[in-house]
């Protein structure tokens, strides 16, 4: 899933940019961007666990992607929806607008010691009754990003060295579609559409609702590194999971699924 961006823009520092040097430690194996666009080349996969699911084979999800060769991506990601197929948008497009006026970001923590503290702990999505609790994931010596185990099928993972939901800049938090048992915590993330709303809970007693601004299902092979791990003034989140048809071979779903949504609203 390595991608490269098409341009290079001025950015602020953030706290994945802080992780650059485990990043470049990582390897260049495609998926995960860090938000330094230069770095996006140096980005770990994207697979949340996807090659351990191996009775996924029983129930595949279908590529919903329509006259596949002869179709033409669109200029925006899409808003999802009923019956809407879940199609990639343009490999250069931006993130999709705000369903909502944004509010500012959440000020990151003043101290040090405050802000080792401050972390997701919970996600509730009431649309797709989703109210798991959030650990940290990080990436591996392979480059390969961190996962929820398996045997914890309704726990979502952070990369902690995203930003802090709320914050400026875009939260990453994956989770299984499915284990050996069945149905896991993302397994209706396709279900979502512009306008729902996704609360993360923090250890700081924050409370943040972001609403989604769009959805896509995209090949892993041209995963849109930049748009989805690209920085941002604003406080975005992120929501990943696999998607598409289950490769029994290499024990890997084809595509990922990926929410995009905005800070709509905070408390605390």
């Amino acid at each position: 899933m390595a991608e490269t961006p098409t341009q290079k823009t001025p950015m602020q520092k953030t706290p994945m940019q802080k992780a650059t040097p485990g990043l470049l430690i990582a390897g260049s194996l495609g998926g995960i961007g860090a938000i330094m666009v230069g770095l996006l080349s140096l980005a770990p996969p994207v697979d949340d666990g996807s090659g351990s699911l191996a009775a996924a084979q029983d129930r595949p999800t279908t590529v919903q992607v329509e006259n596949a060769g002869a179709f033409v991506l669109p200029a925006t990601v899409g808003p999802g929806g009923k019956n809407a197929p879940l199609t990639p948008a343009r490999l250069e497009a931006p993130p999709p607008l705000p369903a909502l006026p944004v509010v500012a970001p959440i000020p990151p923590a003043k101290t040090k010691a405050a802000k080792v503290k401050a972390k997701p702990t919970r996600i509730k999505i009431p649309k797709i009754k989703v109210n798991s609790p959030t650990g940290a994931v990080t990436v591996d010596i392979k480059g390969k990003l961190g996962t929820p185990p398996l045997s914890r099928p309704n726990r979502t993972g952070w990369y902690r060295f995203s930003p802090i939901p709320g914050e400026a800049g875009p939260a990453i938090i994956n989770g299984h579609v499915s284990t050996r048992k069945g149905p896991a915590v993302f397994d209706r993330l396709r279900e979502l559409a512009k306008g729902d709303h996704i609360y993360v809970y923090r250890s700081d007693g924050k409370v943040t609702r972001f609403t989604v601004s769009g959805i896509e299902q995209v090949s892993k092979s041209t995963f849109p590194t930049s748009r989805v791990y690209g920085n941002t003034n604003d406080s975005q989140l992120r929501l990943i999971t696999c998607g598409g048809v289950y490769n029994k071979a290499a024990h890997s779903y084809t595509d990922n699924i990926v929410v995009y949504a905005t800070l709509s609203k905070k408390k605390g």
